[in-house]
């Protein structure tokens, strides 16, 4: 392959793809494990949409590098795909902890030794619940519908924002009332994981759960927040168009999305120490040597 005769555009197209197949080999090759050791299918389904993020956000972002040029609501559309799966593992993530902790709320299954336990919450949830709860499956129940409230409400919002988008029917009041929508409610779901990990967090600690947690908030953390620097810089005026068929807003895009392919290899390869197979392959590592003796 002959870079010299490349532009620019075309070097960091093929940066970006490759970048996104290393996230895809490393999460096929953790999900391929998992699935050789199907030990627990109800934890282990939960791991498997969690590790997906990573080659998901990277596709997701490379598609965008494709057509950079794209409209408004083509832009929307991929980010909508990204938050509305971002939505869905966080939820993965409390029926996670949940079945670590062998609570089931459908079967009403909550172990005698964790009833009673107090919850501590702070402001501003204090101005709607007591500051102090006892734990049962009642309040059990309300945390796990904290959390999937956002599953529901993300998808409908991105949905409403495309068409409005789309029909160019999208005043900046209605926007900014769908952004103090959604922080409410993915800081409600967020909330009331941490809330979880507090009052579990002796019984959670064989589990690693905070390193698993942070894979995920770690991906969230650092799309948005770069958003933000990047939105920042080309107020400033560091970011520029040369060129007078793309606009600063396109280049601010693409930025983002080559950001994101780069960054999604770095978290793949840490889902591979965070979710890692060993807690599955005791008894299948057992039965292969036990054949291999006789």
């Amino acid at each position: 392959m002959d870079f010299s005769n490349m532009n620019r555009g075309q070097i960091t197209l093929i940066g970006a793809g490759i970048c996104t197949m290393l996230s895809m080999h490393f999460t096929i090759q953790l999900l391929s494990q998992h699935l050789f050791y199907w030990k627990n299918p109800k934890e282990q389904k939960a791991i498997l949409v969690i590790i997906l993020m990573a080659p998901i956000y990277a596709i997701d972002s490379f598609v965008g590098l494709l057509d950079f040029q794209g409209s408004k609501t083509f832009f929307m559309f991929l980010d909508s795909i990204k938050e509305c799966y971002e939505a869905f593992v966080i939820a993965k993530f409390m029926a996670l902890m949940y079945s670590f902790l062998n609570i089931s709320i459908s079967k009403n299954i909550v172990p005698d030794e964790i009833k009673g336990r107090e919850i501590h919450h702070s402001f501003p949830m204090t101005l709607f619940q007591p500051h102090v709860v006892r734990l049962d499956h009642r309040r059990l129940k309300q945390l796990k519908l904290w959390t999937w409230q956002f599953v529901v409400i993300r998808p409908v919002l991105s949905i409403l924002m495309i068409a409005l988008q789309y029909f160019d029917i999208y005043p900046s009041w209605l926007s900014w009332t769908f952004t103090i929508i959604l922080n409410i409610s993915v800081s409600l779901a967020l909330y009331s994981l941490v809330i979880f990990y507090h009052v579990f967090a002796k019984e959670l600690e064989p589990h690693k759960p905070l390193s698993k947690f942070l894979c995920i908030k770690g991906i969230v953390f650092f799309c948005f927040w770069q958003g933000v620097v990047l939105d920042v810089l080309a107020a400033a005026g560091f970011i520029r168009s040369h060129h007078f068929w793309l606009d600063v807003e396109h280049i601010e895009e693409a930025i983002q999305n080559v950001l994101v392919c780069v960054e999604m290899v770095f978290f793949s390869v840490l889902q591979q120490y965070a979710y890692h197979v060993s807690p599955y392959t005791g008894d299948v590592e057992t039965k292969f040597k036990n054949k291999k003796t006789d």
